[in-house]
């Protein structure tokens, strides 16, 4: 991957993670992307009021946190869909309406990648907000767990200038190195003890590139533990990954979120490496 890595920490758990060299030429991608999008499930959440175009009698508020949400394969707007271009399938996500992406298939122990760049359009409740998306991975349990939109999860966050910083969901919890500065917790892999809190915790480094232009994302899963790198920098890293009943996660997601973005070479590959008890 090329990974420039400035804590020996992460550089030692990457080489552990990723398949060797001779592996990586075993170890075939999996590609998560087709024209039809067959691999996943769609979920939509409320829609705002100001969307307009919907079926007579379809639930909309300003509040979109709560209320009646689309539910399981209704996507009368088209939040997702896909594009051919330059003979590669394009996820394109409007983000007219929360939502999100959920893969039929459970996966874990796991190398994930894709590259992703936004879109021109923002639309309410965020027309003056950052652009915001998501990679949603440990999703579990029920659709609408939290804001009526995605299951229970751990969030890879994807928004302009804040690639890669983490934020449990619907009571899952997870354990990582940060700092409190200024207020908000930064990712630090040298800080000395671990922190299990809920909230939006910021990552060290913020690599995206420009708007407009693509990111390559990567995510490292095995057992409970998990690496965000954007752009070939590590930017965090959690251990001790759990739901609110203390059980292990597994799954994941993508997400929709009132901006518009475009996804491709999505792909997944396992990992067979064995780091059971390893702490990051």
């Amino acid at each position: 991957m090329g990974l420039r890595i400035g804590q020996q920490f992460a550089l030692r758990l990457i080489l552990s993670l990723a398949p060797s060299a001779a592996a990586a030429n075993e170890v075939v991608w999996h590609d998560l992307i087709d024209r039809e999008l067959s691999q996943w499930e769609v979920w939509l959440g409320v829609p705002h009021s100001s969307v307009v175009g919907l079926p007579e009698g379809t639930y909309q508020s300003d509040n979109v946190h709560q209320g009646e949400p689309l539910g399981l394969h209704q996507d009368p707007k088209k939040v997702f869909s896909t594009q051919e271009t330059d003979e590669e399938t394009l996820l394109l996500i409007s983000g007219e309406i929360y939502g999100g992406l959920t893969t039929l298939k459970t996966y874990q122990n796991y190398h994930f990648q894709t590259r992703f760049k936004w879109g021109e359009r923002k639309w309410a409740p965020r027309l003056n907000e950052k652009r915001d998306s998501g990679i949603i991975y440990h999703a579990h349990g029920e659709h609408g767990a939290f804001w009526e939109t995605w299951k229970s999860s751990l969030e890879f966050q994807v928004q302009e200038k804040d690639m890669g910083d983490f934020i449990p969901l619907g009571g899952a919890k997870a354990s990582y190195r940060g700092v409190r500065q200024g207020g908000r917790i930064v990712f630090d892999p040298n800080a000395p003890e671990y922190i299990n809190k809920g909230g939006y915790i910021h990552a060290k480094l913020e690599p995206d590139f420009p708007n407009g232009e693509w990111n390559t994302l990567d995510l490292y899963v095995l057992g409970d533990s998990a690496i965000h790198v954007v752009n070939g920098v590590v930017v965090f890293a959690l251990t001790d990954a759990f739901d609110k009943e203390g059980n292990p996660l597994t799954p994941g997601q993508i997400q929709s979120e009132a901006a518009e973005c475009f996804y491709k070479q999505m792909r997944i590959r396992p990992i067979t490496e064995d780091l059971k008890g390893t702490k990051i």
